[in-house]
């Protein structure tokens, strides 16, 4: 699945939900402060921020601001505990995507995050279809000719990013640095890896994936 900078500031709260984005199959970096997260949204390609309002050096609507003001696209789904009208249509304004209200059922968070992402890359239903492949991403569930793939985590994301650029290459670099996340430590060959194992699993009706040498792999779109 995606990465997504979570900027919270309540230590217990950011391990909570970085928990449970993660078991969610998303890769998480964490920053608990405004400084931190706006220098990390501007250096690193996530698919996704969710950012607090009530940040102890910098506003959340300052950090959402400057993001905007650099030109950054990436979606932005503000939570806060803050819940006059007045906030939240300050965080529009300023280029928010998404608005969620502490406290929150993780299964609404998810649902919201999952909309977020369909929208930043033109989807409207959440299930994908590429030739004789299907991807639910609601359901994270993926099928070929109606028999259903059993993906692990990171052949799910990278399975994710290759139908959501079918047809185009997709730099190995790039599968790296938005499927994991900063901290993790991360063997030289596992895309290589995840690859492999998803040809195998995708055989011998699925799209094929083509490694095109020196720039990266391209999910066949036929």
């Amino acid at each position: 699945m995606a990465r997504i900078l979570l900027v919270e500031d309540e230590a217990p709260l950011a391990r909570a939900i970085a928990a449970s984005l993660r078991t969610a199959g998303y890769a998480v970096d964490v920053a608990d402060d405004g400084e931190s997260g706006l220098e990390m949204a501007l250096d690193e390609p996530f698919a996704l921020i969710t950012l607090d309002v009530g940040l102890p050096d910098m506003s959340g609507f300052d950090v959402l601001r400057t993001l905007r003001a650099r030109g950054l696209a990436t979606p932005v789904l503000i939570l806060t505990a803050r819940d006059t009208v007045d906030d939240r249509v300050t965080g529009l304004d300023l280029g928010a995507d998404d608005y969620l209200l502490k406290p929150f059922e993780v299964s609404e968070l998810l649902a919201r995050i999952r909309a977020l992402l369909r929208r930043s890359v033109g989807q409207a239903s959440s299930v994908v279809e590429v030739g004789a492949l299907a991807m639910d991403l609601g359901r994270a569930s993926a099928t070929v000719n109606g028999r259903t793939l059993d993906l692990r985590r990171r052949e799910w994301a990278v399975l994710e990013r290759l139908v959501a650029k079918a047809g185009k290459v997709v730099p190995k670099e790039r599968l790296l640095s938005e499927i994991f996340s900063y901290d993790e430590v991360v063997a030289p060959n596992a895309i290589e890896v995840y690859i492999a194992r998803l040809r195998r699993k995708l055989e011998p009706d699925g799209p094929a994936i083509r490694t095109i040498r020196g720039l990266g792999y391209m999910l066949d779109a036929d």
